[in-house]
Formats: structure tokens, C-alpha cells, sequence
């Protein structure tokens, strides 16, 4: 982005850090919150008559246009999450959320991440949200995947470098920056984005099999393809494509055709905490931001 085109977005970021907008997740009747990462409205829309299971889907403001934003307007600071357990994929919760503060926060993404397709996989969360659902019987429980937020698991990207790691707010080879610079197109990148919803539906599916209670599906924010200017999520960016996200509801009802078989380590490993293991510990905690 040269000079004129970051100021540009500096200037919508500044009037966006001002501006009360979106929903809170809390002020809506759920016990389950699907949060699926980066997926616009119309996306879902389009390809909700596919899967039964999931009934009309409304468009409601976000609270935030990044993760990040939406996990500190969303639960910092709201008593609700005493209550309530989080399972999540999502790497910025390391530096936006208090653990404390929830029921259980489960951070998958510390020790279920899939160097190969350099994200944390749907079925993982998967696993951990019925474990937890089973286990704890929290009075609301929080299950955020990663995906349809790149990489596109089915259908990968030449030059995409993966999810950005903590600490991280993007990496050099993403969908954006190659959609901006014009080497792949619109059309690719959104048939792509698609199949990679298509896949986390069927998590989501297996899910609502297997957990009781109203579970609510949206996501934390969209992408922008080009409107406004302007490509992907950054954050405090006031533009729809970026604020419309979905919100369809499910009636979930255990059935026990899952048997989770994810087991979070406890505790870590010394050598993962201090980075005193091989190279082989040690290019893995680089890669979760831990070095």
C-alpha cells in the first residue's frame, strides 16, 4: 500500500476508534456461539441452502472490524464471561483476553497447530468444544474457528504464508496483499474463501450433533474484496464489508456420535514453556510467538 493509500486508511481507522458501533454478542440469546473467523454475511448466505441444518441468516453489525477489536469489545470488561467458557483457535486471545476472567479458556492454538496447512485445524476445536460442552456444562460456551479466515485449507493459495502468528497482524504472503497487488484474482481468492467455509460448516455440523442448547452461528468480522478501496480486515475500519456478519441459529442436541480424542497438555512441557528443548521444540514455539 503506497503512501496516499495509508493514509487514506489511517484517516477511516482514526473516525472508526471514535465511533460506539455493532452489537455485543451478549446482548443476544444464545448457550453456543459459533465464531467463524473473517466470514462476511452473503458468503454464509450463499451457501447456507446446502446445509440443513442451519436455519435463515440475519446480517448484524460487529463490534469490531479485526479479531482483536472484536475480542476486547466484545468480553473485556463484561461480568458475562464468568460464566462462560471459550474454545478457540484464535491466536490474538494470548494478548487481548484474561483468562481469569472466563470459566475455561481453551486456547487450542497452543498445541493443536497444523504446521503444514499453517493454521489450527476446525476438527480441534471441534474436539475441545464437546469435551468442554460435556465436561463443564458452562452456562454459555464460545467456539471460535479460525476458519474461512486464510489459509484456505481445500483449496490453498500459491504465495499464502499462512495464519499470522500472536504478536503478528499479518504476513507478508496473504490473499490481501496479493489481491492488491494484482497477482490473483478476485474470483480466485473468493472461490477459495468459500471452500474453506464449506469445509468448517461440516465441523459445525458435527457440533450442533453433539452439544445441547440454542447455538448461535456469526463471525467476528468479513473481508473486504476491494470495497472501500481496501482489502481484508484491518482493524478499526468502519466499512460494511468489514462490520456485516452473520447470525443464524441452530437447535443443538447431543446424540453422542463424537467421541473426542484431542487431549490438551497439562502442563506443557518445560522445554515448550522455556524454550530449552531441540530445534525441533524451539522452531515451534517460534512459530506460536512464544521466542
Amino acid at each position: 500500500m503506497g503512501r496516499l493509500g495509508t493514509a487514506y486508511l489511517r484517516g477511516l481507522q482514526a473516525i472508526g476508534r471514535r465511533l460506539d458501533y455493532g452489537t455485543n454478542a451478549f446482548d443476544r440469546e444464545w448457550d453456543v456461539l459459533v465464531v467463524l473467523d473473517a466470514c462476511r454475511a452473503d458468503l454464509l448466505r450463499s451457501v447456507a441452502p446446502d446445509f440443513e441444518f442451519l436455519g435463515g441468516v440475519e446480517t448484524v453489525r460487529s463490534v469490531g472490524s479485526s479479531s482483536s477489536e472484536w475480542l476486547e469489545n466484545t468480553f473485556v470488561g463484561h461480568p458475562e464471561t464468568a460464566r462462560t467458557a471459550m474454545v478457540t483457535g484464535n491466536t490474538w486471545t494470548d494478548r487481548y483476553l484474561d483468562a481469569d476472567a472466563f470459566a475455561a479458556l481453551d486456547e487450542v492454538w497452543k498445541y493443536a497447530w497444523d504446521e503444514e496447512a499453517g493454521t489450527v485445524p476446525a476438527a480441534a476445536v471441534t474436539d475441545r468444544a464437546i469435551a468442554l460442552a460435556r465436561e463443564r456444562d458452562p452456562d454459555r460456551l464460545v467456539v471460535h474457528y479460525m476458519q474461512p479466515h486464510h489459509p484456505f485449507v481445500p483449496d490453498p493459495l500459491d504465495g499464502d504464508d499462512g495464519l499470522a502468528r500472536t504478536g503478528s497482524h499479518s504476513n507478508a504472503g496473504n490473499p490481501w496483499v496479493l489481491l492488491r497487488r494484482g497477482e490473483v484474482s478476485v474470483e480466485r481468492v473468493w472461490t477459495a474463501y468459500e471452500a474453506n467455509l464449506r469445509h468448517v460448516l461440516g465441523e459445525v455440523e458435527s457440533l450442533a450433533a453433539n452439544v445441547d442448547g440454542r447455538i448461535a452461528v456469526t463471525a467476528d468480522h468479513g473481508n473486504c474484496f476491494g470495497e472501500w478501496g481496501l482489502y481484508g480486515h484491518p482493524m478499526h475500519t468502519p466499512v460494511p464489508a468489514l462490520l456485516a456478519v452473520p447470525w443464524s441459529t441452530v437447535d443443538g442436541a447431543d446424540e453422542g456420535t463424537r467421541e473426542p480424542t484431542l487431549t490438551p497438555p497439562e502442563p506443557l512441557p518445560v522445554s515448550w514453556v522455556h524454550g530449552d528443548g531441540d530445534e525441533t521444540d524451539r522452531d515451534r514455539l517460534r512459530a506460536l510467538g512464544y521466542l
